[in-house]
């Protein structure tokens, strides 16, 4: 079409490509071929032409909120002539309808994020990941921080809930890993924190959290409850995270970690490796950050309890065991997120697993039968109906030996074998090698044997070590004391 205007219709045509007589019929008739075809109509009458404007739409303006399939249901309800494949048209049409003639949307701002400036705290749930420790499911959630500008993460393994603990804790090892403090730090509404709460127990809440930035010199700020997209800069992410550890989780062949220490360097690798690809932007950061306090702050809730005869105390709807020693006594406890540790005074006595309770809302238990094995040698009947009871055996194999020695043997024989089992595993420290023949025994289908197991994990006498006891010439400390060098007696 431009060639033809400084150039004659053949030469155009062919520095165009095209032949002469094409040439001369596109000069003669510049219309397109595909500007000449006529919109085509429609091949069928259309369905909703007498309903649409009549019934949809004053459903639309009435229920904005409506859902397009709930429309199409109450029209064949109405209509039974009509065809049920009118679906994905009336979808359409809805949709079309809706974008000139609907309400008005929410609109995202998008904002610029600043080097130092906001920080980002959430928790986010790892339930379906089917993360297992030794077997047994890990109900957890991710503490996860996230810097906007720079894209720094930190992740940390939460046992419990939404909590004061959890978050002080995360907070803290996420600022003392990045090594240094942003000016906001920004979360979400912490509804499940504060769920079933008292009023004067949801600002105590508030003042810790408060109190926790005002140590490290920063804003706290929250977004609207139920506005997750306030929170984006760490709502996206959480997705990304998540999908970054069941990839690895897949490449790993298993979900099942030994321990949790574990599964928390597995955690820490991932979330490693993604810093690692944004280390300059992190590096750049780092540079607009406030310095650390000199130290860091509570991240511990402390409660004082007192050990009861039961032989521990009550904390949260969970027992614990503890030393029968301190029945009576009046304990300081520092709640972890993870972990109890155990004050009498001032005096450090011991750290131990945090408990929950149920999922139905009934005690849990955190039980040692270090702690009670002396007592249940004196009443082994007590065990049978030990409230505690399955979580007193250490292992599993302790547990299917003691039912099926009350099915071939019945009570007090069961009761009294299974104590047995657990002062033979507390006496010589088998507990593990004594688990492993006990699944051999059940294996085999017999009974176990207290007299060859304690023959079995006794200490061979020829093990023992012979300690040959040199003893001083007391003369020499007169010799000492006198200041006479025995180097100079010795060679005279």
């Amino acid at each position: 079409m431009t060639l033809k205007q400084t150039h004659s219709v053949p030469v155009a045509a062919a520095k165009a490509g095209i032949s002469q007589a094409t040439g001369y019929r596109i000069s003669s008739d510049p219309i397109l071929p595909t500007q000449k075809k006529s919109p085509r109509s429609r091949r069928r009458p259309d369905p909703l032409a007498d309903i649409f404007d009549a019934e949809v739409v004053p459903l639309l303006k009435s229920s904005p909120g409506l859902r397009p399939v709930a429309i199409f249901e109450e029209l064949l309800r109405r209509h039974s002539e009509l065809n049920p494949g009118i679906r994905r048209t009336l979808e359409r049409r809805i949709r079309a309808w809706r974008a000139e003639h609907g309400p008005e949307q929410e609109v995202i701002f998008r904002q610029i994020h600043t080097p130092g400036k906001m920080g980002l705290s959430d928790f986010t749930d790892m339930g379906r990941l089917g993360v297992t420790i030794a077997g047994q499911p890990l109900e957890h959630r991710l503490y996860h921080f996230r810097l906007a500008y720079s894209g720094f993460e930190h992740a940390h393994v939460v046992l419990g809930g939404e909590s004061y603990v959890a978050l002080a804790e995360g907070l803290q090892n996420a600022l003392w890993s990045l090594g240094g403090v942003r000016q906001e730090h920004r979360t979400d509404s912490l509804s499940a924190a504060f769920k079933n709460l008292a009023r004067a127990a949801q600002d105590d809440l508030t003042d810790r959290v408060d109190a926790l930035c005002r140590h490290y010199g920063m804003t706290p700020s929250r977004n609207t409850k139920g506005v997750a997209h306030e929170n984006g800069a760490i709502e996206g992410p959480h997705g990304h995270l998540k999908r970054a550890i069941e990839d690895a989780l897949l490449m790993r062949g298993s979900r099942d970690f030994g321990d949790l220490a574990a599964y928390r360097r597995f955690i820490d690798e991932i979330v490693g490796r993604i810093n690692a690809r944004n280390a300059k932007r992190i590096d750049a950061e780092r540079a607009h950050l406030a310095p650390l306090p000199a130290r860091r702050t509570t991240d511990h809730e402390e409660v004082t309890v007192r050990v009861t005869s039961s032989g521990g105390f009550l904390l949260r709807k969970v027992f614990y065991t503890v030393p029968s020693r301190l029945i009576g006594h009046q304990l300081r406890v520092r709640l972890y997120d993870d972990r109890l540790e155990l004050f009498l005074g001032s005096t450090f006595l011991q750290a131990l697993r945090r408990g929950w309770p149920t999922p139905s809302g009934s005690h849990g238990h955190v039980v040692n039968y270090h702690h009670v094995i002396h007592s249940l040698r004196r009443k082994p009947m007590a065990l049978m109906g030990l409230v505690y009871r399955d979580q007193l055996f250490p292992r599993r194999a302790f547990g299917d030996m003691f039912a099926a020695l009350l099915e071939r043997t019945g009570e007090k024989a069961a009761c009294r074998m299974a104590v047995d089992l657990l002062a033979l595993a507390h006496d010589r420290g088998c507990e593990a090698e004594l688990a492993a023949q006990l699944e051999e025994d059940l294996r085999q289908r017999r009974l176990p044997d207290i007299r060859a197991l304690r023959a079995l994990f006794a200490p061979p006498p020829d093990t023992l070590p012979g300690i040959d006891v040199q003893l001083a010439d007391l003369s020499s400390y007169d010799r000492l004391l006198g200041n006479t060098p025995i180097a100079e007696e010795a060679a005279a």
